[in-house]
């Protein structure tokens, strides 16, 4: 039986390691907020969570994992996608270890509980633990042809411009883009210092037509409030020109832009044509304000079937539609990242 074991333990990293060599993309490797969170906020100390039922009541296990969704998120679509595998494990998930997480992980959470410049303190701790694990010269290869995959702006924006009082006098729509535009930059010469080179710098999506949004809009009709979905349009421009500066100015990287806007868009608009009945409301509760803890497993209003509905709570999306949205994203955005 120890035979049998030691066996089966060495084939997993022969396997493991093959898969490395072979890939042309060998991990991916997520930064963010909670859209893309796959649990890491579980393991610290913040109302910010999704641990808890109905979260996760479609996924594999039918467990909430974390993730601020009923199922999987975008970037387990991704990995999947690219034959890596097929949910991101949270970097600080305790039940995960380098086995799970030499083909990629994820550091995302809520931009107020994991900072990105927290994200990137854990990716360089990260890093050494890869090396350690596979060796510097192997380590090295995979985070240079890793896929790495960067989310920002919508919870900077609706959050921490919108929400927090005085923040919009303070600081004019314009500065607040560049600031977080320049945010982006240097995360981005960040990675690339640390020897990332394939990188996918995320838009925002059409924020004005989140169900917390269109809530907030009530009074109005609940239609989607326009002016943020003006800005977002306007932040996707100044991160394309960003990305094509990037481009031009650091050698050997690949760096694409990400939009989720358009295809968003269309299925928000036209939600029958992608199989889904409802695109205003949430599937959790009354559909209109609940996420986190206002999300919970006895609210009575919470939907049967999470397949028909574009949001799973008012602020982020379903299995389903986050699986539409990373199809996308590979056939368009990402495809220059897939083997031949």
């Amino acid at each position: 039986m120890a035979h049998t074991t030691i066996f089966g333990v060495v084939l997993v990293n022969l396997l493991l390691q093959l898969q490395l060599v072979l890939a042309n993309v060998p991990a991916v490797i997520v930064f963010g907020d909670s859209s893309v969170d796959t649990g890491n906020n579980n393991q610290i100390a913040t109302v910010v969570k999704s641990n808890f039922e109905p979260y996760g009541r479609d996924y594999y296990s039918g467990k909430p994992t974390g993730r601020f969704s009923n199922g999987r998120v975008l970037t387990d679509f991704i990995s999947e996608a690219f034959g890596i595998k097929l949910a991101m494990p949270a970097y600080l998930d305790p039940a995960h270890n380098m086995t799970d997480m030499a083909t990629g992980v994820c550091f995302a959470s809520e931009p107020s509980v994991i900072p990105l410049w927290k994200q990137l303190e854990y990716y360089k701790k990260y890093r050494e633990e890869l090396m350690d694990y596979l060796g510097q010269e192997k380590a090295e290869t995979v985070l240079r042809e890793a896929l790495y995959i960067i989310g920002l702006g919508t919870n900077d924006f609706l959050e921490n411009y919108y929400a927090v009082p005085g923040r919009s006098s303070e600081f004019s729509i314009e500065e607040y883009r560049n600031f977080l535009a320049g945010i982006a930059r240097g995360f981005v010469e960040a990675l690339y210092g640390l020897g990332a080179r394939k990188i996918s710098l995320g838009g925002l999506p059409p924020m004005g037509c989140l169900p917390l949004e269109r809530t907030r809009n009530l009074f109005f009709g609940g239609g989607c409030i326009e002016e943020y979905n003006n800005v977002a349009k306007e932040f996707n421009v100044k991160i394309q020109g960003l990305v094509s500066k990037l481009n031009d100015q650091l050698s050997g990287i690949q760096l694409v832009f990400s939009d989720p806007y358009d295809i968003l868009s269309q299925i928000i608009q036209n939600p029958e044509l992608f199989g889904f009945t409802n695109a205003k409301e949430s599937c959790c509760g009354t559909g209109y304000f609940e996420m986190g803890y206002l999300c919970d497993k006895n609210n009575p209003f919470t939907c049967r079937d999470a397949n028909k509905y574009v949001f799973w709570d008012s602020f982020h999306p379903t299995e389903r539609t986050s699986g539409l949205v990373a199809d996308h994203a590979v056939k368009t955005d990402l495809a220059g990242f897939l083997v031949p």
